[in-house]
């Protein structure tokens, strides 16, 4: 048993060795936003799949209509100046810091006195017209990424991930706390939960600090036992003078004691850290995505605000005269003001985990809603909903499935002539009740605009960046990997306490 541990303990590290380091470094990049913001990868030098066209890959969220002859559109390619026509575009991003990631928008808003605003990951803009630039609005809270915005009648309502934002100036802010929702039981999902853990968010900058630790403890002990590995194979070669086989097996030694020394003493967090990870992408995904759990004490989820991370769009009902909010774990309304719990709509429509992308009102109580699950109908008073790209009403499925839908909706318009148009992930723009396709992805959008580094970073440790090689089989990559890790971590440290290894080891 020992030496089957032995034999499959190197092999698979010599196999992974290329993956586990790949998820280290990527993490690591994955765990600092912020401060790899400003850095970019070029398209070209990413799979096919990476590459703009006909407006994919996020490209757009949505449009603003800002005069008869002038539309903003945007998303992830920043913000660009089109016509009526979307026939000639001009960059619009002057003025946003360096990095296609701060250039992400969310959202966009022309106010009643012409200001123009822009929710963005890198915080508030508003836009200068005299000096033809944004400026970055400051905000009262630490929290730069803004998700959403609306106007109600003198009053802006700014939203990040975690709180609400009032003000009529621009100049100065009220912070609302929203009330927590009926029958709120403080407790947090569990993909949230093993989210903070894996990342390390969960002790904020320290446990992040943690983690990336962890991920060099994982490269050290991947490097350390490649080497012992091409130093045997050296070995074994004839011709090598006794000096250099003196120097391959002090070598050796080396990378052994620290190797074995390292693993033991690290092994709960190393498991931890994996085990996490696995439930974080699919299939593993869909056993714990609608699970809820207590908050942990003493950690970054035990806060008081029931909405830390979950907020994700905020819209106002004129005809209701109601807010509602998206948020990750459902919708919500409230009739007065945010004065009371907010209420649970009875009815919730199909929205993927990754969240709400579209919400608009259609007519007196029907929304539409857009996700990674589709482009949906709702009715808020029935339930009733309605996939409004194939026109037929959407049936949900019956048993747990993947936590996409056949449409990846990653943004919406009706501003250009044809009609309405949605916007997928992976194919782009597509009509809805049109048959003029929309304008081409012009050559010097998709030349200007690289990928972020952060985002290749994700690609990379979610395993997506290995479809074009294997297809949709690429969702195993992180599983299957985890419990590969498992087993090379745990047989590591059988082997370490086998009592001939022992022995061998003390002489």
């Amino acid at each position: 048993m020992i030496r089957f541990f032995r034999k499959y303990h190197k092999w698979l590290g010599v196999i992974l060795a290329y993956i586990i380091l790949s998820f280290v470094f990527s993490g690591i990049i994955l765990n600092h936003r912020e401060f790899f913001s400003k850095m970019d990868v070029s398209r070209k030098l990413l799979p096919p799949e990476y590459r703009y066209s006909n407006w994919n890959n996020a490209a757009v969220k949505s449009t603003l209509k800002i005069s008869p002859d002038s539309i903003l559109i945007y998303g992830n390619i920043g913000i660009w100046l089109t016509d009526s026509t979307f026939s000639g575009y001009t960059n619009f991003t002057e003025g946003f810091p360096k990095g296609s990631d701060n250039r992400k928008i969310f959202q966009m808003l022309q106010t009643h006195d012409k200001e123009i605003l822009a929710a963005t990951l890198s915080g508030l803009y508003r836009y200068n017209s005299p000096e033809k630039k944004w400026n970055s609005v400051t905000l009262p809270v630490k929290e730069k990424n803004i998700v959403s915005l609306i106007e109600k009648e003198d009053t802006i309502f700014v939203l990040t991930r975690s709180l609400l934002l009032t003000t009529t100036d621009l100049h100065k802010f009220s912070l609302k706390q929203l009330p927590p929702p009926e029958e709120y039981d403080n407790k947090t999902g569990l993909f949230k939960t093993l989210w903070v853990i894996h990342s390390g968010e969960i002790y904020g900058k320290i446990g992040k600090l943690l983690i990336d630790f962890a991920g060099l403890i994982f490269a050290f002990l991947t490097i350390t036992g490649f080497i012992v590995f091409v130093n045997k194979i050296i070995l074994k070669r004839p011709g090598k003078s006794v000096e250099a086989k003196s120097r391959i097996k002090g070598s050796n030694r080396w990378n052994i004691k620290w190797h074995n020394k390292v693993g033991w003493i690290t092994l709960v967090l190393l498991l931890i850290n994996t085990t996490t990870g696995m439930f974080l992408r699919p299939p593993l995904l869909i056993a714990i995505a609608n699970s809820r759990v207590g908050k942990i004490p003493h950690t970054e989820l035990a806060t008081p605000n029931p909405w830390f991370d979950l907020l994700r769009r905020i819209y106002y009902d004129d005809g209701k005269k109601r807010f509602i909010v998206a948020a990750m774990d459902g919708f919500y309304y409230s009739d007065d003001n945010f004065r009371s719990e907010l209420k649970k709509f009875p009815y919730q429509p199909p929205v993927s985990v990754m969240g709400v992308t579209v919400l608009e009102k259609t007519d007196s109580v029907n929304y539409l809603v857009g996700s990674f699950e589709g482009l949906f109908e709702w009715d808020s008073q029935t339930g009733e909903t309605y996939d409004y790209v194939v026109k037929k009403p959407y049936a949900a499925p019956v048993r747990a499935s993947r936590p996409i839908g056949d449409n990846l909706v990653s943004g919406y318009t009706r501003d250009f002539p044809g009609g309405e148009y949605f916007f997928d992930y992976n194919s782009g723009a597509s009509g809805i009740n049109s048959s003029v396709e929309f304008p081409a992805m012009p050559g010097q959008i998709i030349s200007a605009e690289p990928m972020s580094l952060w985002n290749a970073a994700l690609e990379f440790h979610t395993g997506r960046i290995y479809q074009s090689l294997i297809g949709p089989f690429y969702v195993l990559i992180v599983p299957l990997t985890g419990l590969f890790v498992l087993f090379i971590l745990i047989s590591g440290f059988i082997v370490w306490l086998s009592p001939k290894y022992n022995s061998a080891r003390k002489k």
